[in-house]
């Protein structure tokens, strides 16, 4: 893998923990470096996912497609998140989430028996994801709170915070969904954010 690459990686954990040159090449040893054009595919619905995604550069979605074709988005990734479906992971069955592509993404993989291996051999890896997961779950759980005591206009103000820099290169459909609003109702909200 390119240094440069990993040298991301590192300055991300360095937010963290303190891991050892020794344990910073072990962990490289096992990642594989991808580049995802926009659109494309890392996971796709049926598929069993069997690996642990950090994103380089880029952005990704997580979503799902209902009985009438409706999307569902579940979430973005952008840099220095890590992206993936747990309960695919978990459980060995078929994903019901598609993961692609919002723009041109670069992200390191690591293979999951990879990856309980490195949580194993350095304590402080698996306290850096303990912390992440720990985040994440947060996160998710603050984003069920706002569907149901925020309104559309605070859903929208929370996603230009969370993702600065990205929302102007997500295509609108796809924050509504996001948000689980109309385009026009994200309309209307935009304009009303812009005049404050």
């Amino acid at each position: 893998m390119d240094s440069t690459i990993f040298e991301i990686f590192k300055k991300y954990t360095r937010r963290y923990v303190k891991l050892t040159d020794e344990e910073l090449a072990r962990i490289e040893s096992v990642c594989t470096y991808k580049k995802l054009r926009k659109q494309q595919y890392l996971l796709q619905e049926g598929d069993v996912w069997k690996l642990h995604a950090f994103i380089v550069r880029g952005c990704l979605r997580t979503y799902s497609i209902d009985e009438q074709g409706k999307e569902h988005i579940v979430g973005f990734g952008v840099n220095n998140w890590w992206v993936g479906d747990r309960e695919s992971l978990k459980s060995g069955k078929p994903s019901k989430f598609n993961i692609d592509a919002v723009i041109k993404s670069e992200v390191i993989l690591i293979r999951d028996r990879d990856f309980t291996r490195l949580l194993k051999e350095i304590p402080a890896f698996n306290e850096m994801i303990s912390t992440i997961l720990d985040r994440s779950f947060m996160a998710a759980q603050q984003r069920i709170l706002s569907f149901i005591s925020h309104c559309a206009e605070e859903r929208y103000l929370a996603f230009l915070e969370v993702y600065p820099g990205f929302a102007a290169c997500i295509p609108k459909n796809m924050i509504a969904s996001f948000l689980g609003i109309t385009r026009e109702t994200l309309s209307r909200v935009r304009k009303s954010a812009a005049s404050k």
